[in-house]
């Protein structure tokens, strides 16, 4: 599911910027940001999309597990798990102003997309239900520690919180009987 939410966020902001400037120059990509040898990865004039962190949504965590009905029978699932990814959005461009230019269209993009739903985006899997993207504020010396921990040199970017992605395992943990009667009991009686 992290890559159908990450897919999913980089076609809209290619669709986004498309709108914008009327040609692919400058499409974001689903990519890591160095290689091996801490060269950046991400193509010359490119925005890379990429997951630096993931971390479960605890305020919204359910503790019990999940009743639903299949074919009759009861099936038990284990709650649902509901992460947040924080993903890295830098910008390189040989030209830097352009890679300012284009670090500015992703956060006018999230500003004028402050929430995606699936019955309002049909692009997004239904599974996502609602994908909230956030802007982390990184200081001086966190963004120097993130570079650090990517292993490149820092390009113009910026830092989302996509909130709220949901996992579910649809292995159920018990199934129950078929259910073939229904009694119902009158009050009073």
């Amino acid at each position: 599911m992290i890559d159908v939410a990450l897919n999913f966020v980089v076609s809209e902001l290619n669709t986004y910027l498309l709108a914008r400037t009327g040609e692919t120059f400058g499409a974001a990509q689903l990519v890591s940001p160095v290689n091996d040898t801490g060269r950046w990865a991400i193509p010359d004039d490119a925005v890379g999309v990429a997951l630096i962190n993931v971390d479960e949504e605890r305020t919204m965590k359910v503790q019990v597990p999940e009743i639903t009905y299949v074919n009759g029978r009861q099936v038990l699932l284990e709650p649902r798990l509901q992460i947040n990814l924080d993903v890295l959005f830098a910008a390189q461009f040989k030209l830097y102003p352009q890679s300012l230019k284009f670090l500015s269209r992703v956060l006018t993009f999230f500003q004028a997309h402050p929430k995606f739903t699936s019955t309002d985006w049909p692009a997004l899997d239904p599974a996502i239900e609602t994908l909230v993207p956030e802007l982390r504020a990184l200081g001086f010396e966190q963004l120097n520690q993130l570079w650090a921990y990517i292993g490149g040199k820092y390009l113009p970017s910026v830092v989302y919180r996509m909130r709220l992605v949901t996992l579910q395992d649809l292995e159920p943990r018990s199934v129950g009987q078929p259910i073939t009667t229904i009694q119902a009991t009158l009050a009073g009686r």
